[in-house]
């Protein structure tokens, strides 16, 4: 027995090991969040761009994101404004039309948001547009969305993720603490990767990708639920940086309660092991490209967190084994089981409530409203480990329907619009 013990403890050491040294990359990456962002300067308007809206049942919400952006501080002849219609029981196409956007009803069978935008793209890439940027149907973008995406091409990015806001911070702790999350995204992870002259991540929605570049990459060509983590990967395969323009701000609307956010976190699981196993292959194969290990090694590790994930619950229950087998007597084992297991979530809630409080200051997101999200927002994290490992056993592969039904604004929104004119 001594021996099974001393191969548990050895085990559960190595399995910390792996977690702190992944930790400890993301570590790096935090603190290269704090370098000044590329400046992109001004540069007159050139860019003409084809806004892209992938919608499904949106008739209630999708005004005031076409209002967003008809009102842009940019040319309104540099830009259209498209919705795509897909799979409604509803009036999309005709709000959409009503508020003044083209509307291309999608004609094809499609179960994603990427085959729309396949869809979209066949169908407009013959009008001479220089770069699409795609938004959620229950978005709003901030007036400097396009001005500030065609700064960034005129400097020479060819794909860029802008800055993921939120409308409803206040409106419920899942809501607070989804709108965290987004913000840890923008500053600790696209922003330190941008500082340390590698990829962000295309983040769904408030994005850009030249017209040039999907023609390099055969098109709209993303065939698993995950869109955007697939595009970055071909886009990173294909020597393509995705740039990080943060004056790009997207407001996007935040689930409100748990039972959604398990569809929409289970859809985002199950999205990120259908690229990780048709492109983690091809990273590998390239790893030895000159000039581009480090590129592919930090798409690799991105593709790796639902491994990470599984590793962490796999080191908990050898901890709690090792624990076990430790034990002299058998009146010891609820304790030390009790023990390790308050340790481990000690250290995971005090983790990600000191992360989630510096990301508040950092991105000056402090008010009082947001404590409870604050305080919960570890036990958010821990959820996501049984629908990680629910998506090992069952992926989903069919874009399942959250309705957004509230026309809802951030606080301000509508006054510093007001102002701008």
């Amino acid at each position: 027995m001594e021996w099974f013990y001393s191969a548990a403890a050895a085990l559960s050491a190595l399995i910390c090991l792996g977690i702190t040294l992944w930790g400890g990359c993301y570590l790096v990456t935090g603190v290269m969040s704090w370098k000044r962002p590329e400046d992109y300067g001004w540069h007159p308007a050139r860019t003409r761009f084809a806004v892209l809206i992938a919608a499904r049942n949106e008739e209630l919400v999708i005004g005031p994101l076409i209002n967003s952006l008809l009102t842009q501080d940019y040319p309104a002849e540099f830009y259209d404004i498209w919705v795509i219609p897909n799979n409604c029981t509803d009036n999309t196409a005709l709000a959409a039309a009503g508020f003044g956007a083209k509307v291309l009803e999608c004609t094809v069978p499609v179960k994603t948001k990427g085959e729309v935008l396949r869809f979209a793209y066949r169908r407009l890439r013959g009008r001479a547009y220089d770069a699409y940027c795609v938004f959620d149907a229950d978005n709003l973008a901030d007036r400097r969305f396009l001005a500030e995406m065609n700064n960034a091409f005129q400097s020479g990015a060819r794909v860029a993720q802008g800055y993921r806001d939120s409308k409803n911070p206040y409106d419920s702790l899942i809501s607070g603490c989804y709108s965290i999350y987004y913000w840890m995204m923008d500053r600790f992870h696209n922003g330190g990767k941008a500082g340390m002259g590698l990829s962000a991540m295309v983040n769904g929605t408030g994005f850009m990708v030249s017209g040039e570049t999907l023609e390099r990459l055969g098109g709209w060509n993303t065939g698993t639920i995950s869109e955007d983590l697939e595009l970055t990967a071909q886009c990173v395969l294909a020597g393509e940086r995705v740039h990080w323009v943060p004056k790009a701000i997207t407001y996007d609307e935040q689930p409100l309660d748990y039972a959604q956010s398990v569809v929409q976190r289970r859809r985002w699981s199950s999205g990120t092991l259908q690229v990780a196993e048709n492109y983690l292959g091809r990273v590998g194969g390239e790893l030895g490209t000159p000039g581009r290990t480090l590129a592919l090694t930090d798409l690799g590790t991105t593709l790796l967190i639902p491994a990470y994930q599984v590793a962490a619950a796999a080191g908990l229950a050898v901890s709690l084994l090792a624990a076990c087998l430790g034990c002299r007597a058998l009146e010891q084992v609820p304790a030390a089981l009790c023990g390790t297991l308050l340790m481990n979530l000690a250290a995971t809630a005090l983790g990600s409530t000191l992360a989630a409080a510096l990301v508040l200051t950092a991105e000056r997101k402090w008010d009082r409203r947001m404590v409870g999200s604050l305080l919960v927002y570890w036990l958010f994290l821990l959820s996501w480990l049984p629908i990680t490992l629910g998506s090992f056993w069952k992926k989903t592969t069919v874009w399942e329907e959250i309705r957004h039904t509230r026309n809802v604004a951030p606080e301000g929104f509508a006054r510093e619009r007001a102002a701008a004119r």
